[in-house]
């Protein structure tokens, strides 16, 4: 399990969750979101490949295990608030379970661009 000091630290959902950006390390592309309990935050500071919580399947998942599109671990850093990682990668392939290289590719919204 993950140390006390950082357990202490963290502030999970109803569930025991906690939300996990996922960013390439070295371009800072934001690849995809998930979800992590203290198991699986665990496993991606100890093994050095990322481990999620699957909500809908109510189990971990290694991402790449089945698809090969690995995520290395760089770097994994707890917001000020303790209730997001941010979890920097190397990304191997693609981070979406669609196939594309990022969660958001093609998925803009129509926004007002603010600006002075």
């Amino acid at each position: 399990m993950i140390g006390p000091e950082i357990a202490a630290r963290l502030k999970r959902d109803a569930a025991g969750l906690v939300a996990a950006v996922v960013q390439q390390h070295d371009s800072g592309e934001v690849l995809m979101l998930g979800w992590m309990d203290d198991e699986a935050l665990h496993r991606t500071l100890t093994t050095g490949r990322v481990t999620f919580y699957s909500r809908s399947r109510s189990e971990y998942w290694r991402k790449g295990d089945t698809s090969g599109h690995v995520q290395w671990v760089k770097s994994v850093a707890l917001d000020c608030d303790g209730d997001a990682l941010l979890v920097r990668v190397d990304q191997v392939g693609a981070a979406c379970h669609t196939g594309t290289r990022t969660c958001f590719d093609g998925r803009g919204l129509p926004a007002v661009v603010g600006g002075e």
